[in-house]
């Protein structure tokens, strides 16, 4: 698989020797002086070393309720066992954690919460019961000693909103199936686990999980579903009927390989049960059940849309939401490195709503935005929970460390899921807007002598868009040019691959110092969208606050294609100032015509970029439009 083509270049100027090395690597949203997506912005939820799947409830006083699994000795330890915090400020403080099970083996982990009328709540989670310490392995048949993922499936409630459990531990039977007689115990032991949020429809409660044929990375997965009939309205939790899902031998299956786990589930307004899942082929898995879960349809990758592209996912938790208004949220990682090495930083969101097809309801999904980053490109952060609080929502994850929770403004969500029907032209910060007549061979701009990537960390960056018809794809043609001759500033020019490429050159830690340093970097769009003849909407995204770039392509984000396995590309964490000549050149080299050309002081929004390309081409009356 190809690499992704960002280069960079550093140079020490005023007289020092150049040095250089390529390295791969409008809504009413209000700004601020801390950029609500950094994941360092959040609120810590306490652990006691390792921490994973904090998990949230709303308790009917108000407070919220996490569980989480922990641990002294990092994921897997002997000491991983779960335990719940709770919350009466929105995550500012928390009480001191109490264990739902002892932090001396045998082992429990990975918790998910449920709450039925009467306050009543479930807490849903593996536990080692039979304690045992090791099973043959896969590699070779040594031993294996990580047994977190195996025995029992249980569960404890509370009727105090988590301050104290029940003493009882009680068994969910699980259905023996043929991977249960093909795992490494031979049956004797279930080998599974459980990470997606509880679904009530119908009456019923679904707990998604998935089996394993043994504990290693490489152990075949299937999703399956315990059904509960009437778990909601009894009150004797040993009376509690459960069957597992689907029917038959076999549970939900990757389209490719042999991965298929994690499964998240929700239900549309028709009934129809859609599941997403997490494979090892880059790309996450879905399917669908129109009879409760009993049968599913055949597995398939998930699209944008139904016949639409693949969505790109490594080898991570990809989860789906439905709000209390009916409305989807999907997680996930769009990178394609289909191993637990991809990329989990950032992370992606992407709004729902239901459509009809001739196979029945399904979920068509926007082009994605980033929800949340880090600095550090191996920060992996996964595992996420939605909670809903008053007309507000707060997203957690955890980075196996340290767990946070993370308020997300309504109106990016509102944003985000408006994004199908935007039709206008995002004005904030709009430094440049050229029509046709303006954007002819030769013709010039006023721009600002410099671009601050991070004079505002909420939207802090630099947008470049244009409307562009090519004569053709040869490399060389030069768009529009702000560059100095010293090469500081921007431009975007055609590439030998037949795609546009913007290039950058500014100055590291900001404007003031006395030897600049200065960074020059580089990144095109996905080979094979352009063609001559044809009108394309191109917005070049530089976000100052994530320090990514990213292209939207006639309303797509770019994911890579088949070229490579993701679309966007890392900014040097210390690039901050892009000096101009204070002049934008337009067309100086294009084989075509511009149409349009707006240059903005700050980041769009994909869903603002969406937004300005179905605001369409307005040309002058002797033009056409496309």
């Amino acid at each position: 698989m190809a690499l992704p083509s960002l280069w960079i270049t550093s140079a020490l100027l005023l007289g020092h020797p150049a040095l250089s090395a390529q390295i791969l690597s409008g809504p009413a949203i209000p700004p601020g002086t801390v950029d609500w997506r950094e994941i360092n912005a959040g609120r810590t939820i306490p652990d006691e070393e390792y921490v994973d799947q904090p998990y949230l409830i709303r308790c009917d006083d108000g407070a919220w309720l996490c569980t989480l699994t922990t641990s002294r000795g990092g994921e897997g330890a002997t000491t991983s066992h779960v335990v719940a915090t709770r919350s009466t400020d929105q995550g500012r403080t928390w009480s001191t954690p109490v264990p739902l099970e002892a932090e001396t083996p045998p082992e429990s982990a990975y918790a998910t919460l449920l709450k039925v009328a009467g306050g009543r709540i479930f807490a849903f989670y593996d536990h080692n019961s039979e304690n045992i310490r090791e099973i043959p392995g896969e590699n070779g048949g040594k031993p294996v000693k990580r047994v977190d993922t195996l025995g029992q499936f249980v569960f404890r409630t509370t009727d105090d909103g988590g301050r104290t459990w029940s003493t009882q531990r009680h068994v969910i039977p699980v259905r023996e199936t043929q991977i249960d007689r093909a795992n490494v115990t031979g049956g004797r032991t279930r080998i599974f686990w459980h990470v997606g949020r509880p679904l009530v429809h119908g009456g019923a409660v679904f707990l998604p999980f998935a089996k394993m044929t043994g504990v290693s990375n490489l152990s075949r997965s299937e999703s399956y579903f315990l059904r509960s009939d009437n778990l909601l309205t009894e009150p004797d939790p040993a009376k509690i009927r459960w069957a597992t899902l689907p029917d038959g031998e076999t549970g939900l299956r990757a389209p490719r390989g042999i991965i298929a786990e994690e499964p998240s589930l929700v239900a549309l307004s028709d009934g129809t049960l859609f599941c997403v899942y997490r494979t090892a082929a880059g790309r996450p898995a879905h399917a669908t059940s129109h009879d409760g879960g009993h049968t599913w349809s055949t597995a398939a990758f998930l699209t944008y849309a139904p016949g639409g592209r693949e969505v790109k996912h490594t080898r991570a938790a990809n989860f789906i939401w439905r709000t209390a208004a009916g409305r989807y949220l999907y997680w996930f990682h769009n990178h394609e490195v289909p191993d637990f090495n991809g990329q989990r930083n950032p992370a992606w969101v992407a709004g729902g709503r239901e459509i009809d097809t001739p196979a029945g309801r399904t979920i068509a999904w926007s082009e994605p935005e980033i929800l949340l980053h880090a600095p550090e490109a191996a920060t992996r952060m996964s595992y996420p929970d939605l909670l809903e609080d008053g007309g507000r929502y707060f997203v957690s994850e955890t980075q196996k460390t340290v767990a946070r929770i993370h308020e997300i403004p309504s109106a990016f969500l509102d944003m985000l899921w408006a994004q199908p029907d935007t039709r206008q032209v995002a004005t904030g910060n709009l430094v440049a807007d050229l029509n046709a007549a303006a954007c002819t061979p030769g013709k010039t701009a006023k721009l600002p002598a410099a671009f601050d990537l991070e004079a505002n960390a909420e939207r802090g960056g630099l947008t470049l868009e244009c409307w562009v018809k090519f004569t053709d794809l040869a490399p060389g043609q030069t768009l529009f040019d702000s560059r100095s001759p010293a090469g500081t500033g921007f431009t975007c020019h055609t590439t030998d691959r037949g795609t546009v490429q913007v290039t950058l050159r500014g100055a590291v830690g900001g404007p003031g110092r006395a030897n600049a340093v200065l960074a020059e970097t580089g990144w095109d769009c996905d080979a094979g969208l352009l063609q001559p003849g044809t009108w394309h909407h191109l917005v070049v995204i530089l976000d100052g606050g994530a320090k990514l770039v990213l292209f939207v392509v006639d309303g797509r984000v770019g994911d890579g294609g088949a070229a490579r396995p993701y679309g966007w590309a890392r900014l040097p964490r210390e690039l901050r100032m892009i000096p101009t000549t204070a002049t934008l050149r337009l067309a100086p080299s294009l084989h075509g015509e511009l149409g349009r050309v707006r240059v903005y002081s700050r980041r769009l929004y994909v869903s603002e970029a969406v937004g300005n390309g179905r605001a369409g081409l307005k040309l002058n009356p002797a033009r056409p439009s496309p």
